[in-house]
């Protein structure tokens, strides 16, 4: 179990120990900005938990490519230029880390094998004490300010590094750094020492779970991240339409949890073991359907039973139920790398019937609260108002909605995932300036990909081309393992090696052809005797006989050419008859 201390040991790769900043500190003015263009505490009191969280982290509008949307942090600093092997030509300054890791993992998904500028241009945005900040200018300089650290960028970025593999150090250094600026309470924040959020503290436990450790045992004070999510789920006592949802943050004022569908999707897909890469095919249904407030029983669901009709009331909160997850994984429910089929940490028992984890029973509750929100929404989220007015339009939050079919799709829950994943199908077209935003483009092959789709051929639209248009080319244009890459993606190079292929074949056929051809007169000589001569006087007879052809052939071409000659003579004497007869005539006159 890791325990990390208040003084956190040297984290591996880094040159000395991870630096630990009060709680409740707020950072200086760019991260501040920071914290505005990630929509965090900076709204009114009784709104802003609604609010807030409704854009952070993944879904906010800078990472998920609202471009139309105002940004008054950007505006009050000079654009930074988009190095070239960055996806994306948008300012980086606000999501550099965050929409690169989402392409990788998005061409990942994909099968492609992402070009190496690109993974390189990751790798340098790392510090030496493992964090990511969300855009370094110059990855030359250190990064001496810690309260610049982005966890949600960190992150990220290691379930990407841990995705594409072979980065195992950097991986190790990213979680290192996560552990050692985790708060008392088991939770994280958007940058370090400030109060724990819901949806930076499921990022980071996805992140964990993505590279094959247990969230549940990065403790701080005895607290996991389990611990810090279940005080920010709404319980039973909630009002019906807000039961098993998450708030962002407490109201600082009055303690008050208000439901946040953005924090809700990032808690279900942290519950669910998983990170935004899901392999479908490696994922089984755990209790779908389940929620503790409409009678559910937290058990995994016996043969032929979906988990519904359950008698008992359990409460959501994980910090009210007695039981306690298995104290050793088993073959279903170890950590792997990239998560297990029914979730990491011993969320599910490992025996249909047993008791499912506080968990993973958290989760399924918040599943279920936002597979009614979609529906009653028409399968997609919503976006938060912009503005305090409750009768305000309030648009498609798509980035939300691709996460939501990416939590369901982790939890196996395939009936409650086929709406949205339908509804966005049709809709992804009306994302503003969606093909622009790297981040929103990955979202939606991740989306489809977790949902079992073709990103290839979403609703019309091949997204793996939209995506590779906007950074480095990928490595292996063909596809690296699913075939789900575009048949032309190759390029050139493909049709040179087809025709190089053929040339071989072509090659090999007039081979083959000529050597039967060899065999079959080799064949007809040893059965009716060869015609070639064979002994020296054979072959003078043979020679003798060649000139004699030779010489007759002669002959007879002569005698072509005078009976030719002669056949022209009479022609002439002929063509010279009338003429005499005229000059006769003339004569007689």
């Amino acid at each position: 179990m890791l325990r990390v201390p208040a003084d956190s040991a040297p984290i591996p790769g880094s040159s000395g120990a991870s630096p630990r900043v009060p709680v409740g500190r707020a950072g200086g003015p760019a991260q501040r900005k920071a914290s505005q263009v990630f929509n965090h505490s900076r709204q009114r009191p009784l709104r802003r938990a609604a609010l807030a969280g409704g854009v952070v982290a993944l879904a906010a509008t800078v990472v998920l490519g609202q471009p139309g949307a105002a940004n008054p942090a950007a505006a009050a600093a000079p654009a930074a230029t988009a190095p070239n092997a960055l996806f994306g030509r948008s300012d980086p300054t606000y999501d550099g880390v965050l929409r690169q890791s989402i392409a990788l993992l998005a061409q990942d998904a994909a099968g492609l094998e992402p070009g190496s500028a690109a993974v390189d241009w990751l790798l340098g945005q790392q510090c030496a004490d493992g964090s990511f900040l969300s855009f370094r200018a110059n990855a030359q300089e250190p990064c001496d300010d810690v309260t610049a650290a982005d966890s949600n960028a960190t992150a990220l970025a290691a379930q990407a590094l841990a995705a594409l593999g072979g980065h195992d150090e950097r991986v190790s250094a990213a979680l290192g750094w996560l552990a050692g600026v985790q708060n008392a309470d088991g939770g994280w924040s958007y940058n370090p020492g400030g109060p724990s959020d819901a949806n930076s503290t499921a990022l980071v436990s996805s992140a964990f779970s993505a590279a094959g450790e247990s969230p549940a045992e990065v403790l701080r004070e005895g607290n996991s991240p389990f611990e810090a999510l279940a005080a920010l789920q709404l319980d039973c006592e909630a009002p019906e339409g807000e039961r098993g949802a998450f708030a962002w943050q407490p109201d600082p004022e009055s303690g008050e949890l208000t439901a946040n569908d953005a924090a809700t999707v990032d808690a279900v897909l942290a519950a669910a073991g998983s990170g935004l890469l899901v392999d479908p095919e490696a994922v089984s249904a755990t209790a779908p359907g389940f929620d503790p407030c409409d009678g559910g029983s937290p058990e995994s669901p016996e043969d032929g039973d979906d988990g519904a009709d359950r008698s008992a009331d359990e409460p959501t909160d994980p910090a009210d139920r007695t039981d306690e997850p298995t104290d050793e994984p088993t073959d279903d429910t170890a950590a792997t790398e990239g998560g297990t089929e029914n979730g990491t940490d011993g969320a599910a028992g490992d025996e249909a019937g047993a008791p499912l984890s506080p968990q993973l029973t958290s989760g399924l509750a918040g599943a279920a609260r936002l597979s009614v929100t979609l529906a009653d929404n028409g399968q997609y989220l919503m976006a938060p108002s912009a503005t305090p007015d409750e009768e305000a339009e309030r648009l498609p939050d798509f980035g939300n909605t691709a996460k939501a079919i990416i939590a369901l799709a982790a939890l196996g829950d395939e009936a409650a995932l086929a709406g949205p994943l339908g509804w966005l199908r049709e809709h992804h077209g009306e994302w503003p300036d969606y093909t622009q935003s790297p981040a929103a483009v990955g979202l939606l092959v991740l989306a489809a990909h977790a949902g079992g789709d073709s990103p290839t051929e979403f609703g019309g639209t091949n997204l793996v081309n939209t995506l590779n248009a906007l950074g480095p080319a990928p490595d292996d244009g063909a596809g690296r393992g699913d075939g789900t890459a575009d048949d032309d993606s190759g390029g050139g190079l493909g049709v040179v090696l087809w025709v190089i292929v053929l040339g071989l074949l072509a090659g090999v056929a007039i081979g083959v052809a000529l050597s039967v051809r060899r065999n079959r007169r080799h064949e007809t000589d040893e059965a009716f005797g060869s015609d070639e001569p064979t002994t020296p006087a054979e072959r003078d007879r043979a020679a003798e006989a060649d000139d004699a052809a030779e010489a007759d052939d002669a002959g007879e071409a002569d005698d072509v050419r005078e009976a030719d000659d002669s056949g022209k003579a009479d022609d002439a004497a002929e063509a010279e008859e009338p003429k005499d007869a005229d000059r006769k005539r003339d004569e007689n006159d």
